[in-house]
Formats: structure tokens, sequence, C-alpha cells
């Protein structure tokens, strides 16, 4: 048989008729944590992306939020994107004008950019593209773009003018440079069938082709990009070449003496 133990309040809670006190809570249970207070509101820099499609073009252009942060040089992208929308919305109409007159069948023209930050550096920010375009040709086609920006000045710099001139840029860089284009043709011609192609065996200069600055330690410019588009290195056939050289001791001579805290020697 089970017993029943009744304490002497509880006892006396039945005598009397009354309902037990309601015991107290226990000092143990846990407590909830009171809600962090919301985060305040922030409007975030944003990109700008354009994208638009009709029967006449297709038209690409997009920068980063890095860029769009530098109001002068958002205002610049800005102004290149109206400028190329209108350029190809003429050579479009001008093109279906000439096909249809030719009888030809005629395919939409398109021009592609974005921009892409190579390196943001507390006084300069170096972004690159490459510019997609079709024109009705037999094929697409591309080249590279750069914008220096120098945060200082407020101003867009060629990235070889920051140095006394092209041609001390391109001795301090062109062996290097030759030598790196030639691995890089071996390795896509080897197996191809095609070997050395006598108009494309040679070394170009350097300096004119697409030249970007870049960082490894985002403190300063510690290395040189050459950006080389289709057709000339190699055929079309090879695509692009992109050769990063370090900046050395004698690139850094080169450097005008006004530019020369923005490098540093690896």
């Amino acid at each position: 048989m089970r017993v029943l133990f009744l304490t002497p309040l509880v006892l006396l809670a039945a005598c009397s008729g009354e309902k037990p006190p309601a015991p107290a809570p226990s000092t143990n249970a846990p407590v909830a944590a009171p809600m962090p207070p919301e985060p305040p509101v922030q409007t975030p820099v944003t990109a700008r992306e354009v994208h638009e499609k009709n029967e006449l073009y297709e038209f690409d252009y997009s920068y980063p939020a890095a860029a769009g942060a530098v109001p002068e040089l958002k205002a610049l992208l800005d102004n290149e994107l109206e400028e190329a929308r209108r350029e190809l919305k003429a050579q479009a109409t001008e093109g279906r004008k000439a096909a249809k007159e030719s009888g030809f069948p005629y395919n939409p023209y398109t021009h592609t950019v974005e921009w892409k930050v190579v390196t943001d550096l507390p006084a300069w920010i170096s972004l690159s593209t490459l510019v997609g375009f079709y024109s009705g040709g037999a094929h697409p086609n591309y080249v590279y773009d750069t914008v220096l920006w120098d945060r200082i000045a407020a101003k867009r710099r060629a990235p070889v003018d920051l140095f006394t001139s092209k041609e001390a840029l391109r001795g301090a860089i062109r062996a290097r440079f030759c030598e790196e284009l030639d691995r890089q043709r071996a390795r896509k011609r080897s197996g191809s069938g095609r070997g050395d192609i006598p108009e494309f065996s040679d070394c170009i200069d350097p300096t004119e082709q697409t030249v970007i600055l870049g960082s490894s330690n985002g403190k300063a410019f510690d290395r040189i990009g050459i950006l080389v588009a289709p057709y000339a290195a190699g055929p079309y056939a090879e695509g692009d070449y992109e050769v990063t050289l370090p900046v050395t001791q004698k690139v850094l001579d080169a450097v005008r003496p006004e530019f020369k805290a923005a490098f540093v020697a690896r």
C-alpha cells in the first residue's frame, strides 16, 4: 500500500479549504537573454550594372562598389558607359542598314565591359576589364583596358605615366617579359602542330600592351601586369596572354620621383 506524506502546510490548507500557495519560482531557472538592438540601417555603395538587349544590339556594362565609392571615378565610368552605349547603337544601326542593302542577315552587335578591382590602395585604385565586342565579323573579339585612379589628385592616370618614360619602363621589364611570353607561347603551341609561327615568333613591346599595376601587400605597387589581346602575340585561336612581373629595383629606378612612394621592390 502506497503511503502519502503531507507537509504541515498542505494539511493546514486542506483543513481550512484553501488552496495551497503556488511554489516560488526556482532561482535556477534559465532567464532569456535580452534581444540585441537592431544595427543601424546603412545604405551600401552598390556597384552599377547595366544590361540592355534588343533586336539591334546587346549591351553590358558594370563596375564594382569600390569604384562607385569614389564620386569622381564613378562619374568617369558613368560617362564612359553612356558613350559606349551611344557608339554601339550608332554602329549597330549602320550595320543593320548595310546588311539590309546587301541582302545579308543581320546579327545583333554586342559590347561588354566588366570592370574589376586589381588592387585598392589608400592613395590609388587600379581597375582592369576585358572589353568584348561583336560587330558583324566572323567571330567576336576582345581587348583590354585599365583605369588607374589617383585618389590624392582625383584624376585618372595612365600606368606608364608613373614612369620617367615608356623607354625606361620597357628597358626595365622587356627581358623578363619576353622570356615569360615565349614560355607561354611554347606551352600553348606544344602538341598543336603549329610549332613556331613566323609572324608571331618575335617578342612584342610590353609598353604598347595594356599595362596594369598591382599589389600583393595592399600597401604599395609591387607587381606589373601586361595584358595582351588576341592577334598581338599570337593568332586568334591562342587567345590572350597575361604576364605578371615583379617590381624590381630596376623597375623602381624607372619610376618618376613623385611616385616612388607608391612602389616597393620585391
